[in-house]
C-alpha cells in the first residue's frame, strides 16, 4: 500500500527504468553500449565494468533519504523488488521491473557468532549464510543479474534463440542452470565441469536442472579457455563472472550487508574468500557506490583469502612497490575450499584497478589479501559449524583467513568482521565425511584431529534377534525389551542418571 508509505520517499519506492548503462574498457577505457552482451573490449580484448550515465543524479538524492527508501522497500511484495533489485539504481536502473527474474536470492541472514568462537578468534564477527540462496551460494547474486539483463535483451526482440554457457568448479553451474531453466525455452544452458574435481551434491544440481552437462579434462582454468573460445567463435552467452552483469548482481552483497548493519561501516572488516575474483571485485564496487552516494559513513576494510594450493592474488601482492607487481598465473593443487581452486582469475584486472580506487578513496590502505593452509581451512570449518554455522570449506577459508588476519594485526579486537558463507554446508559435506574417517587423500596435506572427528555409534541389542526392521516387526513384550535395552545403553555412554 505505497499510499502509506512517507511522503518524502513515497515517489522513489517504485524504481523506474531510466538509467543509463554501458561497458567500459578496464584497459583502454573504451565504451560499448549494452544492447548487446560483451565480455572483453573488442579493441584489447580487456575486460569490462558496466556503468551508468546517470550515475551522478544519484547524489541528488541524500544519503539518508537513501536508507530512507530501501528500508521502507523491505515492506514491498512485489517480487522483482525482493531480491537483489532492491537496490535497482545501483545494480541494472535500465531494466525494467517485468523483466527482472527473483528466484528467492539475496537478503541471506547474517549470523553473529556465539561467544565461544568469538574468543577463539579475538574479536566479534558474523557469518552471511550465502548458502541460503536458491541454488545454495552466493552465485545466485550475480545470475540474477545476468539472467535479467537477458530477458531484458529478448523482450528488447534484441536477441532470441539463446544458449547460455559456463564453465565452473560447482557453483557456477548449479546457478546457471537454475535459472536459465526458469525461462524453458527461452534459454538453454550448457556447463562444463573439470572431471572428478567437482562434489557430487554440485553436480547433482545442474543435471536435475535440466542443462546439457560437460565433463572436461583438467582443472577449471581449462574449462575457462574452452567457454572462452566458444563465446568468442559461436552465438553462446557466457555466464561467468568475465560477465560483467555478474559482478554488478554480487554488488547486492555490499549493499545487504550495509543494510544489515544499520549503514555504519566504520571499523567493520569484510572477509572473502578468492576464486575467480568476480565477487572480491563486486565488494569492494558496490562499498564505494554506497560510499559516493553517502549512504555509508565509511569504507571498511576487505579482506581477501585464498588458500596456498590456489593464491595468485595473495602472492601478486605480496610485492608491496606496485610498479613493480606483475601477476603470475599459478598451477593450482587440490583444495577443500573447491570453489576457490582457481589459478588465473579472469577477473584479477578487475582485483587491480578497483583495489587501487577503494584504498585511495578511504586513505589509507583497505584492502587486504592474506594466505591460510588447507589444515586451517578443514579445522575452522568445523569449529564454525560445531558452533552452530552452515559454514562450507569456503566458508572455513574466511574464518582461518580472520584468524591470520587478526595474527597480523590487519584487524583488532574493537572491530566487528563480517565472514562470506559462498555456499550451504551440505554441498561439500564430503570433505566432512573424509575428515572424519581420516580418509583425506595426502596431497590435501590435511590431517584429522580426533578432537573435531565425530562418527555415529550403532547401537544394537543384545539378543539379536530382537532387531525390528521394516519387514519383521517386534511383538509388544519383544519391542518393549528392545525399547529398554537400547535406551539403557545410550544413558550409559551419555552418562545420565536416573531421575529421582
Amino acid at each position: 500500500m505505497p499510499d502509506y508509505f512517507p511522503e518524502d520517499i513515497k515517489r522513489y519506492i517504485i524504481p523506474e527504468a531510466k538509467g543509463e548503462l554501458y561497458y567500459q574498457c578496464l584497459g583502454c577505457s573504451a565504451q560499448y553500449p549494452i544492447d548487446k552482451l560483451l565480455y572483453v573490449c573488442p579493441a584489447c580484448q580487456e575486460v569490462l565494468l558496466i556503468h551508468d550515465r546517470k550515475k551522478d543524479s544519484l547524489k541528488n538524492i541524500p544519503g539518508p533519504v537513501w536508507q530512507k527508501i530501501f528500508d521502507f522497500r523491505k515492506m514491498l511484495k512485489i517480487p522483482a523488488l525482493k531480491g537483489i533489485y532492491r537496490y535497482h539504481e545501483f545494480i541494472g536502473s535500465c531494466i525494467p521491473l517485468d523483466s527482472i527474474i527473483y528466484l528467492g536470492e539475496g537478503h541471506t541472514p547474517v549470523v553473529e557468532a556465539n561467544q565461544q568462537l568469538k574468543e577463539k578468534i579475538g574479536l566479534s564477527f558474523f557469518y552471511k549464510n550465502d548458502g541460503q540462496n536458491p541454488s545454495a551460494s552466493f552465485k545466485d547474486r550475480g545470475m540474477a543479474s545476468a539472467l535479467s539483463s537477458i530477458k531484458y535483451l529478448i523482450d528488447q526482440k534484441l536477441i532470441s534463440n539463446v544458449i547460455a554457457i559456463c564453465a565452473s568448479t560447482g557453483d557456477t553451474s548449479a546457478s546457471a542452470a537454475l535459472y536459465a531453466s526458469y525461462f524453458g525455452p527461452l534459454i538453454k544452458s550448457a556447463v562444463l565441469l573439470p572431471h572428478k574435481k567437482v562434489t557430487s551434491q554440485q553436480l547433482s544440481q545442474p543435471l536435475g536442472s535440466g542443462a546439457k552437462v560437460f565433463e572436461i579434462p583438467g582443472v577449471f582454468d581449462d574449462c575457462m579457455k574452452i567457454v572462452e573460445h566458444l563465446s568468442s567463435r559461436y552465438p553462446v552467452i557466457l555466464l561467468n563472472s568475465k560477465n560483467a552483469w555478474r559482478i554488478l548482481g554480487q554488488e547486492s552483497y555490499s549493499y545487504e550487508i550495509a543494510q544489515d548493519f544499520d549503514w555504519k561501516m566504520k571499523d567493520k572488516a569484510i572477509v572473502v574468500p578468492i576464486g575467480n575474483a568476480g565477487n572480491i571485485s563486486a565488494v569492494m564496487n558496490g562499498f564505494i557506490k554506497f560510499f559516493e552516494a553517502g549512504i555509508i559513513d565509511a569504507l571498511p576494510k576487505i579482506i581477501g583469502v585464498q588458500s596456498e594450493h590456489a593464491d595468485p592474488v595473495y602472492r601478486y601482492y605480496l610485492e608491496p612497490d606496485e610498479t613493480r607487481r606483475k601477476f603470475v598465473p599459478v598451477n593450482t593443487k587440490p583444495s577443500v575450499a573447491q570453489a576457490a581452486m582457481i589459478g588465473n582469475p579472469v577477473s584479477m584486472p578487475r582485483v587491480i584497478q578497483i583495489s587501487k580506487k577503494y584504498n585511495e578513496i578511504a586513505g589509507s590502505r583497505h584492502i587486504f589479501f592474506v594466505q591460510v593452509t588447507e589444515q586451517a581451512i578443514m579445522d575452522w570449518q568445523l569449529q564454525a559449524n560445531h558452533n552452530g554455522h552452515i559454514a562450507c570449506t569456503q566458508g572455513g577459508e574466511c574464518l582461518a583467513g580472520l584468524a591470520k588476519a587478526f595474527e597480523l594485526k590487519i584487524v583488532s579486537s574493537h572491530e566487528i568482521a563480517i565472514l562470506d558463507a559462498t555456499a550451504h554446508a551440505i554441498k561439500f559435506s564430503g570433505f566432512q565425511d573424509l575428515y572424519f574417517n581420516n580418509a583425506i587423500p595426502e596431497d590435501y596435506k590435511i590431517s584429522s584431529n580426533p578432537d573435531f572427528i565425530n562418527l555415529p555409534s550403532l547401537v544394537l541389542p543384545e539378543d539379536k534377534d530382537l532387531i525390528p526392521s521394516q519387514e519383521k516387526r517386534l511383538n509388544e513384550k519383544d519391542f518393549q525389551g528392545f525399547v529398554k535395552d537400547i535406551s539403557d545403553k545410550i544413558a550409559k555412554k551419555l552418562k545420565l542418571e536416573i531421575c529421582e
